[in-house]
């Protein structure tokens, strides 16, 4: 009888025909069995989470999930206000997508929270390229549920943000006149808390304490919902002591921020007015407001309507649902054809506009088709496809969200029956 340890060396050499072979070795754990494992034991802890996102990558260095990883390590860095790594993953997302305006600006603020010429410099070469971003949205068709009001105001607000940024990055590297001048136009595009903060900033350290004390006080008194409470309560501190500086007390201090508040209170009313102007449907309270814009060309507004019971059907081109409950629609409205009184009312929400016309032509869908205009956000759609019925007076009688196929002919027709009834 072999002995064990001649066993195990004719085994080692390949030369024991008879020797029992070894158990197979277990599979390796499949990368993404690891990685869903190390998430789920990172748990709620961003730092957690970017701890077994880094090892992982250690572990799997060409990992074919690596961009989506270096993305979600900026967004957890970014929560824990870890800047070198939001650095440092956001540049390596900014070298295969330089056009990602979130990334863009997680990194610019990262850059901007220390001071030095050489991430100062980065900071405002990103900040460029993310205000020409924004330029050529601007000329864009707003997204479908946006009204051209609306998706200027946020343009604006975009712009006012990231030249904001500009504005710190300039002063960073020396250049304090063109910082003031880039916080003026800032504020002047969209008048904000920062950018008023910004303006304050590099007009002290111009050694103009007394102009400053106007941005500052604005910056204190302007509404503004992205302002913290620790942005104010650091506001109040820093205008308190800038005024004390120049008057030896408080003084009078008061005086200034009413006046501010008065100011930026004004400024914003003329602002919403002046967008108002451009915006068919910026007045618009309720339904009946509403001029609606066809794929076509044509206008409609719903106030021309009233008295008959209206059916609104909220659908998307990418909407696999709506697309099946298509023909459905095409039977309620085959059951009211001889009814003057009942009007259909088909509104795309898609927000490349351009998408709409093809997909009609490409299926064949031959109603009138209205873009949504800002309708959704009266109506308070949140889903689609939803179906929206009036009755004779504009008040919404039925809200469909979804649809049951076998039953919604029917139930759409009797809602349609207690709007003509109203």
């Amino acid at each position: 009888m072999k002995t064990l340890g001649v066993l195990l060396l004719f085994a080692m050499l390949g030369g024991a025909q008879n020797a029992v072979p070894p158990a197979p070795a277990a599979p390796a754990p499949d990368e993404n069995q690891l990685l869903s494992q190390a998430v789920q034991e990172a748990g709620n802890s961003p730092v957690d989470f970017i701890r077994a996102l880094e090892k992982h990558l250690a572990q799997f260095p060409n990992s074919p999930r690596r961009a989506e990883i270096e993305r979600a390590l900026v967004k957890a860095a970014f929560e824990t206000k870890d800047h070198r790594r939001v650095i440092e993953y956001g540049e390596r997302v900014l070298k295969r997508e330089p056009d990602d305006v979130q990334v863009l600006d997680r990194v610019i603020r990262a850059l901007l929270a220390g001071d030095s010429p050489e991430a100062a410099a980065q900071a405002l070469a990103h900040a460029k390229h993310y205000e020409d971003l924004l330029g050529a949205m601007r000329i864009q068709t707003p997204p479908g549920h946006m009204s051209a009001a609306e998706w200027q105001d946020e343009v604006d607000k975009g712009v006012g943000h990231v030249v904001s940024c500009e504005a710190r990055a300039t002063g960073n590297l020396g250049k304090t006149g063109d910082a003031i001048a880039l916080a003026r136009r800032a504020y002047e595009t969209y008048p904000s808390a920062e950018a008023a903060r910004e303006l304050g900033r590099w007009l002290v350290r111009a050694g103009k304490d007394e102009e400053a004390l106007v941005p500052y006080a604005d910056a204190f008194a302007i509404p503004d919902p992205r302002n913290t409470d620790a942005d104010r309560a650091k506001d109040r501190a820093d205008l308190g002591d800038l005024y004390r500086k120049i008057h030896g007390s408080e003084k009078g201090l008061g005086d200034l921020m009413l006046d501010a508040y008065d100011r930026t209170t004004g400024l914003l009313a003329a602002r919403r007015l002046r967008l108002r102007g451009d915006d068919q449907n910026a007045h618009a309270a309720n339904v009946m407001d509403f001029t609606l814009s066809s794929v076509d060309g044509a206008k409609l507004a719903v106030a021309s309507l009233k008295g008959k019971a209206v059916v609104f059907d909220f659908w998307a081109t990418w909407c696999g649902p709506c697309r099946m409950q298509h023909p459905l629609y095409e039977q309620v409205k085959q059951r009211f054809h001889d009814s003057p009184d009942v009007v259909f009312l088909s509104i795309a929400t898609d927000d490349e506009r351009g998408l709409v016309a093809p997909f009609l032509k490409e299926n064949h869908w031959g109603q009138q088709v209205y873009y949504e205009d800002g309708l959704s956000r009266v109506l308070g759609i949140t889903s689609i496809p939803t179906t929206i019925v009036l009755d004779r007076h504009g008040d919404v009688i039925s809200r469909m969200n979804g649809f049951v196929p076998e039953r919604f002919v029917d139930m759409l027709t009797d809602r349609i029956h207690d709007a003509l009834r109203n």
